[in-house]
């Protein structure tokens, strides 16, 4: 028996990777994706690439479309999946929203962030935030799933070996951190366009981004730890991926850093741990569901910095949703997530 799947809002660039893992899982059916704009027209004359993968048709968004199904995607902006969620729970249908309505137990925080009150506050005591490598035990029995963001994904990945082990000092750590355009989504705009973005770097959201209090808050969630970090995002000329530099000072200047990263991830399909002293490249991960990372000490280890990527379409959306929803459904957690990345 397949899961029956659908997608709210499948013409961005969440949406299409969504497709693009879905049209090739051996255990799901997508049945439904929505889009107003491309109402009737089919998915395959929009996304040319998945020309006989699947010859499903855009339909206009209906609850009523999404009631007999297993599990719904949210590829939509804030704001949208909230509108949905109450409808959805009631049919006993699973959310993974991909945005950010449900990646927050605190209601106040997440409308002085998003500008908005939220719909359904009530569900978010029960949401589950979907770092799979952390919460999976959580996942598995939940309803709503907020998928994390690109950015907080490849951090709290980067961090969690060493706040299990109370290592960093919490006030320490500094976050920079570097994306592709495509992390802006699909929408035209001045500053993706190629004029703006190639042969250019720039820092943005300079007084404050988003992403930095869903790090700190679902970090003191998993773990009981208060960070109080600086996070600097920045704009790189490449269309996919994060990078992101850790700075952290450290409790113990002993400590094993390297076998503790080892033994943290040891039994994760999607977490690989590099050799001390190899920096990880975002190319390495092009297409994939890896993360991978790698932990060197400073000053004579009184400090350490962490180098961890993703592809943030991938582990820093899609491919991460659909690991969510595998773990909800008691499939292995590899299950149509295991493509290599792309050379060059």
């Amino acid at each position: 028996m397949k899961i029956k799947a659908g997608i709210i809002g499948g013409t961005g660039y969440t949406g299409v990777e969504l497709l693009r893992l879905l049209s090739q899982h051996p255990a799901v059916n997508l049945e439904v994706i929505t889009s107003r704009s491309e109402a009737g027209n089919k998915v395959s004359s929009l996304f040319p690439n998945l020309t006989g993968f699947t010859d499903i048709e855009f339909t206009a968004p209906d609850i009523d479309l999404f009631k007999s199904l297993d599990v719904v995607f949210s590829a939509t902006p804030n704001g949208i999946a909230m509108q949905y969620a109450r409808d959805l729970v009631a049919s006993g249908v699973r959310l993974i929203d991909l945005a950010a309505d449900f990646r927050f137990k605190d209601v106040k925080l997440w409308s002085k962030w998003y500008d908005m009150e939220h719909a359904c506050p009530e569900l978010l005591e029960t949401s589950v935030y979907g770092l799979c490598e952390a919460n999976r035990d959580n996942i598995k029995d939940a309803q709503i799933v907020g998928n994390p963001g690109c950015y907080p994904t490849a951090v709290q990945l980067a961090l969690l070996p060493l706040i299990d082990n109370d290592l960093i000092e919490a006030d320490s750590i500094i976050a920079d951190c570097k994306s592709g355009v495509s992390g802006a989504g699909r929408g035209a705009s001045i500053g993706t366009l190629q004029a703006e973005s190639a042969e250019n770097f720039k820092a943005y959201a300079i007084s404050g981004h988003r992403h930095m209090p869903e790090i700190e808050h679902n970090i003191r969630e998993i773990s009981g730890t208060t960070p109080d970090m600086v996070f600097m995002p920045h704009l790189t000329p490449m269309i996919r991926g994060i990078h992101a530099t850790i700075y952290v000072k450290l409790k113990n200047t002993e400590a094993d850093l390297q076998q503790i990263f080892v033994d943290r991830y040891k039994n994760e399909f999607f977490v690989d741990v590099l050799d001390n002293g190899l920096a990880p490249e975002t190319k390495w991960v092009k297409g994939s569901n890896k993360c991978k990372l790698t932990v060197q000490k400073l000053k004579d280890g009184k400090q350490a910095v962490i180098f961890a990527v993703i592809d943030n379409l991938v582990k820093g959306a899609s491919g991460q949703a659909v690991q969510n929803m595998n773990i909800m459904f008691g499939l292995k957690e590899e299950t149509g997530l295991a493509q290599i990345a792309l050379m060059p």
